[in-house]
């Protein structure tokens, strides 16, 4: 991997929606979701979202890397809600993609995936010991060199989306953790981006749907 200096994107917060239970924000890509552990790296859309909303409570992450769709609590109850609608897999997620080559029309990955140690933060498809992840795609446009998908993860490992499709062939454009040679210089970012999200709303319940339009 080439030398990396962080140099998050400046601009105010794109809110996609609030209210007293939520803040649901579009992260930029190259913003870290929560600081990292040295002074450079405390700028974070975490730490943005509680200077205009104190309240703010982190509920999940998105890599770096990947823009999108964050949803981030407002009170402690709602936090818990939230998290537990997350860890019991009841979100929707969906993501969009460009992918090196030519995949299948449709298709689904279920390789289990640990850290891999000795180059962390990357992560490694692990037959033995790995975590079951599981991700769903489809095709939604091909160009000469590469493809859009819909990605639908049904899990939530880290790098999940990034390592399955390297390990079917098709890395996702622009990506430096994973990509190579052509993959990686046909796009000046990861093109990664948390398009829609899906949870019950931890006040009354009703089923709601968040998008962020993809920038690539």
């Amino acid at each position: 991997m080439a030398e990396f200096t962080y140099a998050p994107p400046d601009g105010p917060l794109d809110v996609l929606h609030r209210d007293a239970d939520l803040l649901v924000l579009n992260k930029p890509a190259g913003l870290l979701s929560v600081p990292g552990k040295s002074e450079s790296h405390r700028d974070c859309l975490e730490t943005r979202a509680r200077a205009v909303y104190p309240d703010a409570l982190l509920v999940h992450r998105l890599d770096m890397d990947t823009s999108g769709v964050m949803v981030f609590a407002r009170n402690k109850a709602a936090q818990r809600h939230l998290g537990m609608q997350f860890e019991r897999r009841h979100t929707d997620k969906t993501y969009q993609a460009l992918v090196f080559g030519q995949p299948d029309a449709t298709g689904e990955v279920s390789l289990p995936l640990s850290v891999d140690w000795p180059n962390r933060p990357l992560q490694k498809v692990d037959l033995v010991s790995g975590k079951a992840s599981h991700t769903r795609w489809q095709v939604i446009e091909r160009h000469p060199a590469h493809a859009r998908l819909g990605l639908f993860p049904t899990t939530g490992r880290s790098h999940q989306l990034r390592v399955h499709m390297l390990a079917i062939g098709h890395p996702i454009l622009g990506d430096r953790f994973y990509a190579s040679g052509a993959a990686l210089a046909a796009a000046p970012r990861l093109c990664l981006h948390a398009l829609e999200l899906a949870f019950f709303h931890p006040t009354g319940g009703a089923r709601v749907t968040f998008t962020a339009p993809c920038p690539f």
